[in-house]
């Protein structure tokens, strides 16, 4: 039964007698009734509320969960490699471990709770440095409850901490320590070593994808710019591996992104900066086809409702653009409206970052930024760096103002056609060069389209001029499988077309 359903098959209805004595129900409601989960065993008993699902979601994101740990440490700059290994022991279980060289996790026993902060941290939940300001400024895991969760939801786990100047290990099983830290060794180095087999008692799937793994790191390489990850897949024979490394940041991301299209400023345009403990990083870069692609993350989570962070951005490159236009006086002529935002978006690719340190999100799913204060900083940061930027380089503001232009005298041209076709369908005339027949019935007619007026003539003298229409067009077609609507509605080669056969919009 999923939280806050109600659970038919164990209601009771009270049962009604004809005398005054009612017989006493035997599904007691009292304190005994009262269940309390002790440690993981929340997280065994309802592990959608934590991992979202028990499927093949589910199943990645324990892996997630343990990357967003080494990516933390990489955010507060300790961590500079990632490794993510999937195997299979010799049981035939799937396997998977995650390496990094991050500080390690403590070891030292706790002030407080008596026992190891390794096994604290793997075996209670809201245990973690995520929640001590001085030891995570920003952090993206689940509630501080990412690695715990893992532990709860594994068969066998197994942590290997290398930490002041010692190797330390303890194992579990289902949330449970199997042994105490030990120290197994000596080394001068640090990192954390994460192993563990899902419980396919309560995951249902069994097998992680390599390719969801490596879409998502390759995300994360791109959003954390100058860190290394590599992902492995050792399960069979042939050894499939991947390293991603993106310098660039998210430049690199939109470059990625844009691969295969004409893009019209190159490199994509960055904006970066740092206010009241927000990081933002964003780039952007227009190509020449419609649509947009336009990402937002926050501490590496992608927020695909948006939020106030992507709110700011589309502002402030809104306000941006319709200054630049006022000062461009031969396109300010061509067109002397506002743009819409619809305009200004066409064939644009952006990526927005943000890192905060409390972000609030709307919801539990963490799909919209809810932070007020965010829009206003990313608002100030795109409308002053992205107007300094289109200020120094006039030869790409004008190619970026063209194609905005573009986009909005064809929303204008699609709405005119919009209005010429309601006109058509109210009773407004034919086009001129359409020879229309007689018949009323449209099922039982023709229509056919030839080039020009010579083949029309030759196509007027053939035909039966009862049920058989010729339309004469010139020029070349639009291809409206790849074209935007306003496009195909605007378009003056279609424009006949649309009239004569009198469709209407859908």
């Amino acid at each position: 039964m999923s939280e806050g359903s109600f659970d038919k098959g164990n209601f009771q209805p009270p049962l009604h007698h004809s005398g005054s004595h009612m017989e006493a129900s035997t599904n007691t409601y009292s304190a005994g009734s009262i269940q309390v989960l002790k440690g993981l065993e929340a997280v065994r008993k309802r592990p959608g509320m934590y991992i979202g699902s028990t499927g093949i979601d589910g199943l990645h994101h324990l892996v997630y969960e343990v990357v967003d740990n080494s990516i933390d440490e990489a955010m507060a700059g300790y961590c500079t490699d990632i490794q993510v290994y999937l195997d299979r022991n010799e049981e035939g279980r799937e396997v998977c471990t995650v390496e990094d060289n991050g500080r390690g996790i403590p070891v030292e026993m706790h002030p407080t709770e008596n026992k190891s902060s390794l096994e604290i941290a793997l075996t209670q939940l809201h245990a973690g440095g995520k929640f001590d300001k001085n030891s995570y400024k920003v952090s993206g895991g689940l509630h501080g409850v990412g690695v715990s969760c893992v532990n709860a939801l594994s068969d066998w786990m197994e942590v290997v901490v290398y930490r002041d100047g010692g190797i330390f290990k303890q194992v579990y099983s289902k949330g449970l320590p199997q042994t105490q830290v030990l120290q197994t060794g000596d080394s001068d180095r640090s990192g954390t070593i994460v192993s563990f087999s899902p419980d396919y008692s309560i995951i249902e799937q069994n097998s992680f994808s390599y390719d969801t793994l490596v879409n998502r790191f390759r995300e994360l390489s791109f959003l954390n710019k100058g860190i290394t990850i590599t992902v492995a897949d050792r399960r069979e024979q042939e050894i499939r591996e991947k390293t991603f490394h993106a310098e660039g940041g998210l430049s690199q991301f939109v470059s990625y992104l844009n691969e295969f299209k004409h893009v019209l400023n190159d490199p994509p345009i960055s904006v970066e900066g740092d206010r009241d403990n927000v990081k933002v990083e964003i780039a952007l870069q227009y190509n020449d086809k419609y649509d947009e692609k336009v990402l937002s993350y926050v501490n590496n989570i992608n927020t695909r409702e948006g939020g106030t962070h992507l709110t700011g951005f589309r502002t402030g490159l809104s306000r941006v653009i319709n200054v630049q236009l006022q000062k461009n006086i031969k396109l300010l002529k061509k067109y002397e409206e506002k743009l819409e935002l619809s305009d200004i978006s066409e064939g644009l690719t952006a990526i927005i970052s943000v890192k905060i340190p409390e972000p609030q999100f709307e919801g539990q799913t963490k799909m919209k930024l809810g932070n007020s204060a965010v829009s206003g900083i990313v608002y100030s940061m795109v409308y002053e760096k992205l107007g300094n930027y289109f200020d120094e380089f006039p030869a790409i503001t004008e190619k970026v103002l063209e194609k905005i232009i573009s986009a909005a005298l064809g929303r204008v041209a699609a709405r005119k056609a919009r209005e010429q076709i309601r006109k058509k369908s109210e009773g407004g005339g034919l086009p001129g060069k359409l020879a229309d027949c007689s018949e009323k019935d449209p099922s039982k007619c023709e229509v056919f389209i030839v080039e020009g007026d010579s083949a029309g003539g030759s196509a007027k003298q053939g035909r039966d001029r009862k049920f058989q229409a010729i339309l004469p067009l010139w020029g070349k077609m639009l291809n409206v499988e790849k074209a935007q609507e306003f496009r195909v509605l605007g378009n003056d080669k279609l424009q006949p077309v649309i009239s004569t056969l009198g469709a209407g919009i859908t």
